[in-house]
């Protein structure tokens, strides 16, 4: 549920989900992203302008601050910089075509980075948990068998060696393990990667499991199986007995 946009002081230290702050003046917008986040237990904030964001920012003292280069009232730039001032939070721009100077001058003021807009639940959902579980940098590595997936570099290691995936190929890959030993449905996948409700596009998913398969090395598929008539899961190997 998208919090009031006057809400009483949480204290960060017993809060028992992340919570991620959303200026942006489109609302819609934000109630889509706050409907599918809050699926994955995070809790969203909502402000339609940089003026009411500082506000929730210093009320609510979230986790994530995600601002739209599109602002009104009082910048993206300058509700970066003035909330740089106060607190030492992951602030993300979101940006779309034609926000090359906003990004520009956003990150120079101290934005943490910069995400697509329309917002990806797959894009935001680590960054809102890593700083939630105070890793170090928002930085996350999952670990699945000989795979390793650097969430924030973009990177997977299986057994020590890179393997360069597309960004659709990627994201696949991070929700699964994310789901290691848990079957996943074709649905829950074309919502969570996709970002789509279209339950219809299963040949979609199918070619991009097939490709993963192959840069993986899974050419027997014991990694990623297919779940008939259901979806897919991504196994734990058996640990190894050590002689």
């Amino acid at each position: 549920m998208i919090q009031p946009q006057t809400a009483p002081e949480v204290d960060g230290d017993t809060r028992t989900a992340p919570m991620l702050l959303v200026a942006d003046p489109d609302s819609a917008l934000v109630r889509e992203l706050a409907s599918a986040l809050e699926r994955e237990g995070v809790d969203v904030a909502g402000a339609p302008d940089g003026a009411q964001g500082l506000i929730q920012a210093g009320a609510l003292r979230p986790d994530v601050v995600l601002v739209s280069a599109t602002l009104p009232v009082i910048g993206a730039v300058d509700f970066v910089r003035a909330v740089r001032l106060s607190r030492a939070v992951p602030v993300l721009l979101g940006v779309g075509e034609g926000h090359a100077e906003q990004a520009v001058q956003a990150l120079a003021a101290g934005a943490t980075a910069c995400v697509a807009r329309p917002y990806r639940v797959p894009e935001l959902l680590p960054m809102v948990q890593a700083a939630f579980s105070g890793e170090p940098g928002g930085r996350r590595v999952l670990i699945v068998g000989s795979v390793e997936l650097d969430v924030h570099a973009y990177q997977v290691r299986v057994a020590g060696r890179v393997v360069h995936l597309p960004l659709r190929e990627f994201e696949l890959l991070h929700y699964l393990m994310r789901n290691a030993d848990r079957t996943v449905t074709r649905e829950q996948i074309m919502r969570h990667v996709w970002n789509s409700a279209d339950s219809t596009s299963t040949n979609t998913i199918a070619v991009h499991v097939k490709r993963l398969r192959a840069r993986l090395g899974d050419h027997e598929d014991h990694l990623i199986q297919t779940v008939r008539g259901v979806g897919y899961r991504l196994v734990t190997p058996p640990a190894t007995p050590e002689e």
